[in-house]
């Protein structure tokens, strides 16, 4: 039978042995489950993400609830999630979180797939030894270690205090599970970055969202509610160039759009205060306010300098609405 996570194997000198581990290895393996979800095509994140999205989930409680990375169900129609063994349910979207990239389905079918324990990553230190597990078993698991603990500023308007970086990377991230010394859950799979080993030469890295994130919007997610109230958003993608905020694109019908800020903009300051990179960048911009709020910007273009007030938005209007499967 085909399975979503075929081909994704992880090379077998990097897989985990059960030996190593004082808890039981198939056991936490098996609460990770694949996760296909299908968005319509008219989707506003359709051209950015995809129609087709495919990664992994854990099962966080008994009662089938999964958790993912919210990027992988935005504005999903149809969520199917398969099991180790192949089996394939049908869960829908429950809640989605911006803040933390977090996001929750409900398989509506049992499961019957133990429930891994929800833990911490703010024990976890560089040099600690981790899993990094997507699903279809152990030869889809990898023996990890923490590189790093810091903070992470995504293109897409997005900031983490405390990100966890590991390696060997994970050939399947999205959504996959960082497993603890305990065996529990203390993170999920983000993004593969590119680091650098001792010879200097490239080699990808993950970065894991950190689960004690979870349980204090875990309730909300669960009841289908924003856990936070909406932070002010302007649709840039921005990276830092030199000490600079440089946008290098503007989401289709954001207020940046309206704006008509370009790629090549250098934003300087946000309500006179200066920002040299992008977490300066989003806490000056989100400390103005809820959304809605006019965000004064100081930008240079080509040589120009100019201010321009932008009326930010909630970004999750210009989402579908979700609905049961």
């Amino acid at each position: 039978m085909t399975t979503p996570f075929e081909g994704h194997e992880v090379e077998a000198r990097l897989r985990p042995s059960a030996e190593a581990y004082r808890f039981d290895l198939d056991q936490a393996l098996a609460s990770m489950v694949a996760l296909e979800a299908t968005v319509p095509a008219d989707a506003y994140t359709a051209s950015i993400l995809g129609t087709e999205r495919i990664g992994n989930g854990v099962v966080v409680s008994p009662g089938g609830l999964v958790l993912t990375m919210a990027y992988l169900i935005t504005e999903a129609d149809q969520v199917i999630l398969t099991r180790n063994d192949g089996r394939r349910v049908p869960a829908h979207v429950l809640g989605l979180d911006n803040q933390t990239g977090l996001g929750l389905v409900q398989a509506l079918e049992p499961l019957d797939l133990p429930a891994i324990t929800i833990g911490s990553a703010r024990d976890l230190d560089t040099g600690d030894s981790v899993i990094a597990a997507g699903a279809g078993g152990r030869t889809h698991a990898v023996a990890a270690k923490v590189m790093a603990r810091m903070p992470f500023a995504g293109y897409w308007e997005y900031l983490l205090d405390d990100a966890i970086i590991t390696g060997p990377a994970h050939p399947h991230w999205s959504g996959a599970a960082l497993i603890g010394p305990k065996g529990d859950l203390v993170g999920l799979g983000s993004l593969t970055l590119e680091g650098r080993d001792n010879e200097g030469q490239a080699r990808p890295i993950n970065m894991f969202v950190p689960a004690e994130l979870l349980p204090p919007i875990l309730d909300e997610l669960a009841r289908g509610k924003s856990p936070h109230a909406p932070r002010p958003w302007l649709g840039v993608f921005a990276q830092e160039t030199e000490n600079h905020v440089v946008v290098v694109g503007v989401s289709p019908n954001g207020p940046a759009a309206r704006a008509e800020l370009k790629a090549g903009d250098l934003i300087l300051a946000v309500d006179g205060m200066p920002v040299s990179d992008l977490a300066e960048f989003y806490t000056a911009l989100w400390a103005l306010g809820p959304a809605g709020v006019t965000v004064p910007l100081k930008v240079l273009r080509e040589g120009d300098l100019f201010e321009v007030e932008i009326r930010s938005m909630d970004r999750a209007t210009l989402l579908k609405k979700r609905r049961l499967n």
